[in-house]
């Protein structure tokens, strides 16, 4: 019987493979989530590099959340990706969930950053 960890590797393959097959050169926002803190990066695949991040740890952001794990934190981790983002110039990226369920953290994360002006 496989671990935990080897299936959420496997589910985290097969999100990552079909992101590829429709980015179409688009960065991607990665999200992890800790059972602490979560965290937030937009990634350009082709040049392996990281063109924005958020995390629930950033000094600013971690005086106005109280736990890293909260519904809230997510919104504001959200917020503050998009912003970052539109200042770099993307506008739109491929939303990664990394193996997590499109649900409670990932998706507040997701939506904030929709209203924040990005196109997920």
């Amino acid at each position: 019987m496989k671990t935990a960890r080897e299936l959420q590797a496997r589910r985290r393959a097969r999100t990552r493979l079909k992101l590829k097959a429709r980015a179409a050169g688009q960065p991607r926002l990665s999200v992890f989530r800790s059972s602490r803190n979560i965290y937030a990066q937009i990634i350009e695949d082709g040049a392996g590099v990281t063109l924005a991040s958020a995390s629930s740890i950033d000094s600013g952001i971690k005086d106005e959340v109280a736990n890293g794990a909260t519904i809230e934190a997510a919104s504001r981790i959200g917020k503050v990706i998009a912003e970052r983002a539109i200042a770099a110039g993307i506008t739109e990226v491929v939303f990664d969930r990394g193996g997590y369920r499109y649900h409670g953290r990932v998706k507040a994360l997701a939506d904030a950053a929709r209203e924040g002006g990005l196109k997920l």
